[in-house]
């Protein structure tokens, strides 16, 4: 488990685009949001991805990247990016379980043929400049994620207020 105000691993991922993302080259005004999404298979991922959608310019406008990645194939991921309504989201695949482990996520077992052999559950990490764990939500199952809306007027309140990073001790 990765406290907050501690430096998290090091991220680095296939796009979608063709392109890297890599949290060490992330320059953010104020935070980088990492969202990791169990895959395709998963209809609650995509109504996440698709709410994030609908946010991206209010998380851009505070000065805050954003990235979603899951450990699907490429292949899968471009079905993703082409089925879902995230066009401007960047969307990482292909990471590791244990790399997802690292991040303290929990990692499933599929139960049907929809699903991969091995995925992760969701995770919702806020990273400050620093590359220090700022704010983390980690989930066991699809279910009880934070909203989108939730999570801005959160960042509004610690920009605002110069809230420091919870959960440390």
């Amino acid at each position: 488990m990765i406290k907050p105000r501690e430096k998290t691993p090091d991220l680095k991922v296939n796009l979608v685009n063709g392109s890297t993302w890599e949290l060490s080259d992330q320059n953010p005004d104020n935070f980088t949001l990492v969202l990791f999404y169990r895959g395709k298979h998963c209809p609650v991922c995509k109504m996440q991805l698709e709410e994030l959608e609908n946010k991206l310019s209010e998380f851009k406008e505070r000065g805050i990247n954003v990235l979603a990645v899951s450990a699907n194939t490429e292949d899968l991921a471009k079905e993703t990016y082409e089925e879902w309504n995230i066009k401007n989201i960047p969307l990482g695949y292909g990471l590791p379980i244990e790399e997802a482990r690292a991040w303290g996520l929990f990692i499933s077992e599929a139960i049907s043929d929809k699903e991969p052999e091995h995925f992760f559950e969701p995770g919702l990490f806020l990273i400050d400049k620093d590359q220090k764990v700022y704010w983390e939500s980690i989930q066991s199952m699809p279910f009880g994620r934070p909203s989108f809306k939730d999570v801005i007027n959160g960042i509004d309140y610690i920009l605002k207020q110069g809230y420091p990073a919870r959960g440390e001790a």
